[in-house]
């Protein structure tokens, strides 16, 4: 294909963002619904959990089988399509008589996302070959993300409280059909020239480990974590986490090749997205049960509440770009690690009378946090791997975010299950102060994780691996 114009890869990259800035609103959104989902459909907090993981869980399963199928068949027709089955689960999320079902469609509308992030993604990857137009255009991709985040919240509580939370879903409908709409017009078509082969058994492995792991922290507080059942679901992840090991290792093209691993910057990146994910989704889903059932607060007043971590999110995730381009990841991800610190130290000690002014200073640490860690996350995985195989290695990163939503969702709310006693409001208080404290470890974790992964040695290490892939081709 031939190299296209810089007008027409800006427009390439802001097609590609919506697929973005719908799945960041859809998250935000959702989290700031669940009080309302609670009284309207009588959910239990499990439920909420299931609500938000059921859609994470899918999504971190099919990502990487979507990123091979995009390189296979082709990133502009796999897109297309996935943004059809996002609409359409969407549309039927909107509808849900009952939790159960929301649940379901939630696992429709994860498997239309799935075909989204990580293949728009791989489209700007090979759109923007220069590293440092790459670095920028990924650090446009993260600022999309603070903008989600910005107007999410606020939207959100105004449909909420406006005309409710099923219009939270039906607002992704439109955004959705435009996107399809701009793809066919504007978006060339390309496939990687050796796409990997599928590989139904590591993809059936991978959902049995997030699943069983899942299940089992998620339900353990309820059931027992000495129960037949959850023992049965953690023995169950476990055999299937060893079993891929195993078997990725012995065939010729596997789901995931273990040997990128062998890149220090690659598997540090990915450790670090699955502690920030964790940390941030497991923010979004305990901040706005605290703001809307302990403080009492409104959806819209709890969304603007949140306005000044979406807005350094914002502003500090393309600076973050800017800067991975220029002098590399370090300095963004000490800053993160840094900052989810602050913020978590902040929030441990937030109470029922807490001050607004207190909690939006933690809010904008968290916000700082999460814009820088996006963009050195994301290089390091697109560039840890060739370009012909940009939709496996943007699945990657996308995946590893997932992971750690999923885990966040489910170990932080089970940890407040497991905890509260006593009326809700203080109840709820005391027993979330344990995973503030959580979250500020994982500020620590990625602290140290910036400093082992950005060395000499680590650098070394990602250049032994990548020379032994196929050079990356762009087809028509």
């Amino acid at each position: 294909m031939s190299e296209l114009s810089r007008r027409r890869r800006l427009l390439i990259l802001a097609i590609c963002c919506m697929s973005l800035f719908i799945v960041g609103l859809d998250n935000t959104i959702v989290n700031l619904a669940l009080p309302s989902i609670k009284r309207e459909l009588g959910s239990s907090l499990s439920s909420l959990q299931w609500t938000i993981d059921a859609y994470t869980i899918v999504l971190a399963s099919l990502l990487m089988l979507s990123g091979s199928v995009a390189d296979r068949v082709g990133r502009k027709r796999t897109f297309q399509i996935g943004l059809v089955l996002f609409g359409i689960g969407s549309l039927l999320c909107g509808i849900a008589p009952n939790t159960g079902l929301l649940i379901a469609f939630r696992a429709l509308q994860a498997i239309g996302g799935s075909m989204l992030n990580p293949v728009a993604m791989s489209i700007i990857t090979n759109t923007f070959t220069d590293p440092r137009e790459r670095a920028n255009a990924i650090g446009v991709w993260g600022g999309v993300i603070g903008l989600s985040m910005a107007l999410g919240p606020v939207l959100g509580g105004v449909l909420v409280d406006a005309v409710s939370w099923r219009s939270v879903f039906w607002i992704n409908v439109p955004i959705a059909a435009l996107a399809v709409l701009l793809v066919a017009l504007f978006v060339p078509e390309s496939r990687a020239q050796h796409a990997r082969r599928l590989d139904p058994v590591g993809q059936v492995s991978v959902m049995l480990v997030l699943l069983g792991l899942t299940f089992g922290i998620i339900e353990g507080p309820h059931t027992g974590w000495t129960s037949p059942l959850i023992l049965g679901c953690f023995a169950v992840a476990l055999a299937a986490l060893v079993f891929l090991i195993g078997y990725e290792r012995r065939i010729a093209e596997p789901l995931l090749n273990p040997r990128f691993f062998r890149s220090i910057p690659f598997s540090g990146a990915t450790l670090i997205a699955i502690c920030a994910f964790a940390a941030l989704s497991g923010f979004l889903f305990l901040n706005m049960m605290y703001l809307q059932s302990v403080r009492g607060f409104s959806a819209l007043h709890a969304g603007l509440l949140t306005i000044p971590m979406a807005a350094a999110n914002a502003i500090f995730a393309p600076l973050s770009g800017r800067i991975v381009g220029s002098v590399g990841p370090r300095i963004p991800l000490l800053i993160a690690g840094a900052s989810i610190l602050g913020g978590g130290i902040m929030l441990t000690g937030i109470g029922t009378q807490t001050s607004l002014l207190y909690l939006g200073v933690a809010y904008l640490l968290f916000g700082i946090g999460f814009g820088m860690v996006n963009a050195p996350i994301t290089n390091a995985a697109v560039s840890g791997m060739p370009r012909a195989q940009a939709g496996t290695a943007a699945a990657v990163a996308s995946t590893s975010r997932q992971v750690g939503a999923s885990l966040g969702v489910a170990v932080l709310g089970s940890v407040v299950t497991s905890n509260i006693t006593g009326p809700f409001g203080s109840g709820f208080v005391d027993a979330s102060r344990l995973t503030w404290w959580i979250m500020a470890a994982i500020g620590v974790a990625i602290v140290v994780l910036a400093l082992l992964t950005t060395g000499r040695r680590a650098v070394a290490s990602a250049a032994a691996v990548v020379p032994q892939e196929p050079s990356e081709v762009r087809s028509a």
